[in-house]
């Protein structure tokens, strides 16, 4: 179980990096935009790393504080989730 847990979050914040990318080059060619609640929805089903990687790497985002707090607990409760799953495994 823990296996495909960590599979599924690398996945989704592989994905959540990309979409950042995406909506950040949007912006810079004023085309249509990813809304913010689809980018935090990202980060909370387990894309929260992808989320605060590409909020750095392409300077997206960082400036709004809710994203930031979304995120930083989304990290907070799956890194809980997976300790758990390692507890429960021994």
């Amino acid at each position: 179980m823990l296996k495909y847990f960590l599979i599924y979050c690398a996945v989704i914040s592989a994905l959540t990096f990309a979409v950042y990318g995406l909506d950040k080059h949007a912006a810079k060619a004023k085309l249509w935009r990813t809304p913010e609640r689809r980018l935090l929805l990202f980060g909370m089903a387990g894309g929260a790393i992808g989320a605060i990687l590409g909020m750095l790497f392409f300077h997206h985002k960082t400036k709004k504080w809710y994203f930031w707090l979304v995120n930083l607990v989304s990290i907070i409760l799956y890194t809980t989730a997976v300790c758990l799953l390692i507890l429960h495994k021994s």
